[in-house]
């Protein structure tokens, strides 16, 4: 790992560990999947409060590489790739600037509860527009999210519209504002994490289709491990410098696999025989449209990466299948249990097929 992410682990100390976690296997692999491929299209965490939700989430962005940025731009740009840079830095660069760089850590961006359209898309003065011909353009949390990861606390209690806003930039990489025939476009492309209590209300079913993957989770019922989760907390709240060095090999560890999915994910081979086994469980457990598809492929390549594996084999689908489907098989909740209890046999007959 480059010097100055660990340097920028060791700034982070006060966040706990992201490998110190225990349990919750399901939402840690699905965090870090997105965090290697966010195509994928983000991660819907559903459960009670207490689970650790927001505190994977901050301990996550701790664990990814720097981002090399134009310095001076609102939405942190790549300097070297013209095809992700707001028009701005893109026109910079065309007339030959040299854009001004440096390096940070990716961030953590919450949308508030009570956000409002405009705050989460942006404004435009339009009477700057009208009489001065100037898009004066003020940023919203979209534009501080591109290149970072969207935290989104209570997503079931956001409006309708604000969610379709949200999942349409996630699935776009970019948030266009029109207002009164002036527009104004720019790149957001983030990791997007929802949270939610179920007791509190749920997302319309077209909602939880776009979210790319969903996890259950809840309470740990085993007492050992539960003693553990208040001793290591006890530890943490005591002295995180303490704490944090004593989990930095596992850290550092996780730090650089990530590193290397990343580098590496589009050359991990998909053969068409896993594509038929994907379609065929889709098929069998009555999923909608081709979303599921699409997600399971990339979930299943991100996992390979992360397990510095050079192709995806059947047992990567069967792995991430849960959480692909668990939001989209209409059945009851018996049928879900029963049709995911049977991926891989269903799996092996669509290779075979």
């Amino acid at each position: 790992m480059a010097p100055e992410t660990m340097s920028a682990m060791h700034n982070g100390r006060s966040v706990f560990p992201f490998t110190a976690i225990v349990g919750q296997e399901g939402m840690k692999q699905a965090l870090v999947l997105n965090a290697i491929n966010p195509a994928i299209g983000g991660v819907l965490i559903r459960g009670e409060k207490g689970t650790a939700k927001s505190t994977a989430v901050r301990a996550l962005a701790r664990l990814l590489p720097e981002l090399e940025v134009v310095a001076d731009c609102l939405y942190a740009c790549p300097p070297d790739e013209p095809e992700l840079q707001c028009h701005q830095c893109s026109t910079r660069a065309q007339v030959g600037e040299e854009l001004p760089r440096s390096r940070r850590q990716m961030r953590v961006v919450e949308l508030p509860i009570n956000a409002s359209e405009d705050r989460v898309v942006g404004t435009i003065d339009i009477e700057a527009a009208i009489k001065r011909g100037e898009k004066e353009f003020e940023p919203g949390v979209l534009a501080e999210a591109n290149r970072n990861i969207l935290y989104v606390d209570e997503v079931n209690l956001l409006d309708d519209h604000i969610v379709d806003v949200l999942l349409d930039a996630a699935a776009m990489g970019h948030n266009t504002v029109e207002r009164e025939g002036v527009s104004v476009s720019h790149p957001a492309r983030f990791i997007l994490v929802g949270t939610m209590n179920p007791e509190e209300g749920d997302l319309r079913p077209q909602l939880l289709d776009r979210f790319g993957l969903c996890v259950d989770v809840e309470g740990i019922h085993d007492v050992s491990q539960r003693v553990e989760i208040v001793e290591r907390r006890e530890a943490y709240e005591e002295d995180p410098d303490a704490f944090g060095s004593e989990y930095e090999p596992e850290e550092r560890a996780e730090a650089q696999r990530i590193s290397r999915a990343l580098a590496g994910l589009s050359d991990v081979v998909v053969d068409r025989d896993i594509l038929f086994a994907i379609a065929a469980l889709s098929i069998e457990l009555e999923v909608d449209g081709h979303r599921a598809d699409i997600v399971m492929r990339k979930s299943a390549q991100a996992l390979a990466a992360h397990e510095d594996r050079s192709a995806v084999d059947l047992d990567d689908v069967e792995h991430v299948a849960p959480m692909v489907l668990s939001h989209r098989v209409k059945s009851s909740m018996g049928g879900v249990r029963r049709g995911l209890a049977d991926i891989g046999e269903i799996l092996r007959r669509g290779a075979d097929a």
